[in-house]
């Protein structure tokens, strides 16, 4: 694997732990306030992968989110010629497809979520544009080179010792 490619699947990781940590407080802030409780993301991806404990949502959640879509990403965004946060609301709505036609029905809350209420798509869509949103403008903030050759960093307050 070329030092490019190598290079942009970390970029993809970094992007997709940080997108994940971003919708993971989300979800957090979305169950707190009370908003749709009966959409419990974690939860109903733990029912589609025939679990019952939010551990296992939580587990899953970042393994789908950081190695899954983040490595993904790299691939995806390499091949298209838009902006970064352009790419990654496109990259961010196909999944929510996948959310909609297999992850709800594998849940038990049908197609869309339809168990859920008229709103759970829109919630969920909402959701993963932000993850989308964050995921794109990171990757397009991390430098090529910055996360796999750290000798070219640069820090500000990093002072050269001369003898």
């Amino acid at each position: 694997m070329g030092h490019s490619k190598v290079d942009s699947l970390a970029r993809g990781l970094v992007a997709g732990l940080v997108a994940t940590v971003v919708l993971s407080l989300l979800i957090i802030l979305k169950q707190a306030f009370g908003l749709m409780p009966g959409l419990n993301l974690v939860m109903i991806l733990a029912h589609a992968l025939g679990y019952s404990s939010s551990a296992a949502g939580w587990l899953a959640h970042y393994i789908v989110g950081v190695l899954l879509w983040g490595s993904l990403y790299a691939w995806w965004d390499g091949k298209l010629p838009f902006q970064h946060l352009f790419n990654g609301l496109m990259f961010a709505s196909i999944i929510w497809w996948g959310v909609m036609l297999i992850i709800m029905p594998l849940a038990g809350e049908g197609f869309f979520g339809m168990r859920l209420g008229l709103a759970a798509p829109t919630v969920t869509l909402m959701l993963h544009w932000a993850y989308g949103a964050v995921l794109g403008l990171v990757y397009g903030a991390l430098q090529p080179g910055l996360l796999t050759h750290p000798e070219t960093w640069h820090w500000p307050m990093h002072r050269a010792h001369h003898a």
